[in-house]
């Protein structure tokens, strides 16, 4: 049925069946003319066909209705923010069964010419690329236009930026006043937490005796909402030993704790306050800038530097696969390598004496 007059704006009204073949009535209000009004009816009724004869943005809207029952909530909003600003616009009004790869190309050629960093870039194309695998899963596209058009910028923008056991001990002269804070930025450091999984933890999660911290969920803050969350991986689920030197920082701090549930977060603060406790210190310390996030990578390369295996670093850190530990840290161990030769040296010169 067309639209109608709803006082001053128009109404959208008209019958439809879903994908069970199920009649249902829509009505939408609120719209300011009538051509917006046919327009959302006619979009509406292009989702409900799911197939590929149909414009990019409606196809999304598709795509974002089935990932948000698969993805966690923060996911979906980095998502949605990055497909919405930087990819729907350019391919909002075409076909999907009709976007090549000479499409996808001057896109990304538009977008290259902006300026954004390599890691973005890489990010931005990664998103379109899965709609387009989703379209092939999912509808029988015949193939993604994104694969032939070649892919855009790096997944690492060079080395990682680290702090050496010595730097880090000059930050945490800046936070001695400030005992959560210190306690925090000591567990990052010795352990290798992600941010959420420090923020998750509560008195349950940590066992004294045996020196371990169960890592099992992650905390983040969303419009002003407390949600917590399995970690980002299955793998991310671990139980991680701390030196004992560690574990006496935790029992003290612990002591001082009061009116908190075994269940409930030890640490009530959040990213944000972490993020401006790390730039207040670094302008304090005068040690070298670096992210919250890369007291993570300053982790992992102690554990390279003193021996350990990728395996051993994949474990200790969540890693889903190995090679995420190797290709993110690859260029910590070079050096290794040279040792290693030294030492293979030093251990055939020890069979010629003998």
């Amino acid at each position: 049925m067309p639209a109608t007059r709803d006082g001053k704006m128009w109404r959208s009204q008209f019958y439809y069946k879903d994908w069970q073949g199920v009649s249902h009535k829509k009505n939408k209000r609120g719209f300011r003319t009538k051509a917006e009004a046919e327009q959302w009816e006619r979009d509406f009724l292009q989702q409900q066909q799911r197939n590929l004869d149909i414009n990019f943005e409606n196809f999304v809207q598709i795509y974002y209705e089935d990932m948000e029952h698969r993805l966690r909530e923060n996911t979906m909003r980095t998502k949605k923010f990055i497909i919405d600003l930087k990819i729907i616009p350019y391919f909002k009004n075409k076909k999907m069964n009709e976007i090549k790869a000479s499409d996808v190309r001057a896109w990304q050629n538009a977008l290259m010419k902006k300026g954004y960093s390599q890691t973005y870039l890489k990010t931005v194309n990664n998103q379109l690329s899965a709609i387009f695998n989703y379209a092939v899963k999912y509808y029988d596209l015949r193939d993604n236009p994104c694969r032939k058009a070649g892919s855009i910028g790096k997944s690492c923008a060079g080395e990682r930026q680290f702090w050496t056991k010595q730097e880090f001990k000059r930050f945490l002269a800046t936070v001695e006043d400030k005992p959560e804070a210190r306690m925090a930025f000591l567990l990052l450091y010795w352990t290798g937490m992600r941010i959420g999984e420090l923020l998750a933890l509560t008195y349950n999660d940590i066992d004294l005796e045996k020196r371990t911290i169960s890592i099992n969920k992650s905390y983040q803050r969303l419009d002003g909402r407390d949600i917590i969350t399995p970690p980002k991986t299955p793998k991310s689920k671990r139980i991680v030993t701390i030196p004992p030197f560690l574990a006496e920082e935790l029992r003290d701090y612990m002591s001082h704790l009061y009116g908190i549930m075994a269940d409930e977060r030890m640490f009530r603060f959040t990213k944000s306050y972490m993020e401006h406790e790390i730039i207040r210190g670094i302008k304090a310390s005068g040690v070298k800038r670096i992210r919250l996030h890369d007291l993570r990578h300053s982790h992992a390369s102690l554990l390279v530097e003193m021996g350990f295996t990728p395996l051993a670093i994949a474990d200790r850190l969540g890693h889903e696969k190995i090679e995420t530990t190797l290709n993110t840290y690859s260029h910590l161990y070079p050096n290794k390598q040279g040792e290693l030769a030294d030492r293979l040296e030093i251990e055939n010169n020890k069979e010629d004496e003998e």
